[in-house]
């Protein structure tokens, strides 16, 4: 594991589900943190239901997570495993218009 991969993990696993109040460390809900290009990491998730009503926002608390750790120029955050997966996953990665 990368020391860019080592800080990301670090930094999203200490995002908190409100649902249980606790982290997604503790749940084991991060699958993978992979730097697939120098500075760019993608980071998959699985919520704790299918049917997680918050899971557009606990993927976006992951991307926000990782987006604080220096070093990193992009994070990609797809959630796996969710009955609407696609959706969230073409929202959070979405590029923002400039």
């Amino acid at each position: 594991m990368t020391e860019l991969e080592e800080k990301v993990l670090e930094a999203v696993g200490k995002v908190v589900d409100p649902e249980t109040g606790l982290t997604f460390a503790e749940m084991h809900m991060i699958k993978s943190v992979k730097e697939e290009d120098p500075g760019v990491v993608k980071v998959e998730f699985v919520p704790s239901s299918p049917f997680c009503p918050i899971a557009f926002k606990l993927a976006m608390d992951v991307k926000n997570a990782a987006a604080k750790v220096v070093g990193l120029k992009k994070a990609l955050v797809y959630c796996r495993g969710h009955m609407m997966e696609q959706q969230i996953n073409e929202m959070v990665n979405k590029e923002q218009q400039k």
